[in-house]
């Protein structure tokens, strides 16, 4: 349980996600992927790092119930920054990432794989942010990277998910291929990838990111902001007491 790294091929590096039941991530959690990935890209015999998860699903965002029993703010504030360093780990990572996804991809989930450089998902694969409902405010600008603009929107509104083949018709989706072929699949993207020369790939990588037209760390550090005001406000914790209340009836 927890962040695991192997090396499965020359080159590639894997960064797996173990957080049962459903890869909600605690705070230090969000903390220990950032330093794996960093460390990742930062040794020089890697070439491309794969990020994949055990279990039912991707990622499910932060552990909305280690939130709710934690007294005071360290928690959600541990969590903001935890999910920042974690998104900007994967931005920032000197080589590409391909996400490999399967099962649910929610809140936190966007924010990884919408930075990531690739995306190869399973057939079973879902997306969204379903943060309005669960009293946060986020990740909108990980999920501007995924899908178009008004879709991103009304996605965002209405906490409703977006299927692997319809970010694949969209483009942001690399392939979709059945759950069973998923690591072949990722690792058949990051074989491609890692063939080539590592520095140029390393330049390749801080070249685009120079490119981008929306810088990713401040425009979801911005969005942070309302999350924060919603909880002050008092509506943020209404939500989220709701929620794990209905998960500990569903029990």
């Amino acid at each position: 349980m927890g962040v695991s790294t192997s090396a499965p091929q020359e080159g590639i590096t894997v960064v797996t996600m173990d957080f049962p039941p459903v890869n909600a991530l605690p705070v230090q959690g969000w903390y220990d992927l950032a330093a794996a990935v960093r460390a990742a890209g930062a040794d020089p015999t890697v070439r491309c790092v794969v990020l994949t998860a055990a279990g039912r699903g991707f990622n499910a965002g932060v552990d909305i119930k280690e939130l709710q029993r934690t007294a005071g703010y360290g928690a959600l504030i541990g969590a903001n920054r935890g999910c920042y360093e974690a998104f900007a780990a994967v931005y920032d990572c000197e080589v590409p990432v391909v996400a490999a996804v399967h099962g649910f991809c929610l809140g936190g989930g966007i924010g990884l794989v919408g930075n990531a450089d690739a995306i190869v998902a399973a057939d079973d694969a879902t997306f969204g942010l379903p943060e309005l409902d669960r009293g946060a405010l986020g990740a909108a600008t990980h999920l501007s990277r995924l899908v178009p603009q008004h879709l991103m929107r009304a996605l965002y509104y209405t906490s409703r998910t977006a299927t692997a083949h319809e970010l694949h018709r969209h483009g942001s989706v690399w392939r979709v291929v059945p759950r069973e072929h998923l690591h072949d699949a990722a690792l058949e993207l990051a074989q491609e990838i890692a063939a080539k020369d590592g520095s140029l790939i390393r330049l390749a990588k801080a070249a685009i990111n120079g490119i981008d037209p929306v810088d990713v760390r401040r425009s979801y550090r911005f969005e942070q902001g309302f999350t924060f005001e919603a909880n002050l406000g008092g509506v943020a914790d209404r939500h989220r007491d709701a929620f794990v209340s209905s998960k500990e009836e569903e029990r």
